[in-house]
């Protein structure tokens, strides 16, 4: 999910005034995706889980595949609860791989399965995944300030630290590129170009 190519399309608002957007917000599936929840710092656990089992589920895929899938994902991933996920039986694993609703992909079915195990270790471990992630930017997100026809980075030292501890706790579908795009949606660093309405919004 990372948008560093994009830049931003101005929308015409009802004051007539100009709405200017990072680029890749260009369409009525991103635009409210954009403007309510990516760079917004994410502190619970459940959205947490599914921010990690979307951008996994996206690898090889357009994030608007995604966006577009993404109610039913938590209609048939109980909301993203991985206290139930982590207990799927091999019957309901055959329910996700018939189900045209989200991505039918088999390794990345048993990916969402056995990373909510590895989440709820996490949180056994550390209290909560919350506190756990946060920690790789020492509890705040990062403010960059990136031009609008800029090329964010797909991945970071942070990054490449968050995907290899992921890892080494046996989450997968978590390399650094997934991992970059993670604390881009979640808040982790704030991403947004600084002539975008967002990006003074999350710094405050």
């Amino acid at each position: 999910m990372t948008k560093a190519s994009s830049a931003s399309v101005p929308q015409i608002v009802a004051s007539g005034a100009a709405l200017v957007r990072c680029r890749w917000a260009s369409n009525p599936v991103n635009i409210p995706y954009h403007d309510e929840e990516w760079g917004v710092p994410v502190h619970e656990e459940n959205k947490w889980f599914e921010f990690l089992i979307l951008e996994g589920a996206q690898a090889g895929l357009s994030w608007d595949t995604i966006l577009k899938k993404r109610n039913r994902y938590r209609e048939v991933l109980d909301n993203f609860d991985p206290q139930k996920v982590a207990k799927y039986t091999a019957a309901k694993r055959r329910q996700l791989l018939a189900d045209p609703g989200i991505i039918r992909n088999r390794l990345k079915i048993d990916a969402t399965i056995s990373n909510a195990k590895a989440f709820l270790q996490v949180q056994k471990e550390c209290g909560s995944f919350d506190a756990y992630i946060w920690r790789f930017v020492n509890g705040a997100p990062k403010q960059n300030a990136w031009k609008m026809n800029g090329k964010l980075p797909a991945r970071t030292k942070e990054s490449d630290a968050i995907s290899k501890d992921l890892q080494k706790r046996g989450f997968r579908f978590v390399g650094s590129t997934i991992c970059y795009a993670l604390m881009q949606a979640t808040g982790m660093v704030n991403d947004h170009a600084t002539t975008c309405f967002r990006y003074l919004e999350l710094c405050r």
